[in-house]
């Protein structure tokens, strides 16, 4: 293997090393009310962000509060010789995708059926240290 090439290698694993993630697969509400939450913590410091979750009164918020605290500790886990506090940790991606529907039919007038669709969502978020530059 080539010097560059191992140069490379190792500056890629380094900026692995800032980064973490969390995902939640199959929850069981709507990828619509799931974004709203999700919106209000995008770009956020984590202690900021913690706060804002922890008094929101939807119930999509419980679940990323949840998530993010995952992913605080997988951050943890990775980086074990720097503190949380120096660290200035932030969420730097949070997305929503839809996840599997579940299809139901509900009986309706004239001996129709109406189609239910219960929606699932899966998210992802991804935390990240901010490099620390000394001048």
């Amino acid at each position: 293997m080539g010097a560059r090439k191992r140069l490379k290698a190792i500056e890629i694993k380094e900026e692995k090393k800032n980064i973490s993630f969390a995902k939640l697969n199959n929850c069981p509400s709507s990828p619509r009310k799931m974004r709203l939450v999700v919106d209000m913590i995008r770009g956020l410091d984590v202690d900021k962000a913690l706060a804002i979750l922890k008094f929101s009164n939807k119930e999509a918020a419980l679940k990323v509060e949840k998530l993010l605290v995952s992913a605080i500790s997988n951050w943890k886990n990775k980086n074990e010789s720097i503190r949380e506090e120096d660290a200035n940790l932030f969420v730097k991606e949070v997305f929503v995708d839809c996840g599997t529907m579940l299809k139901r039919l509900r009986p309706a007038p004239h001996g129709r059926g109406h189609r239910i669709r219960k929606r699932s969502n899966h998210v992802t978020l991804i935390v990240e240290s901010k490099k620390i530059t000394v001048e």
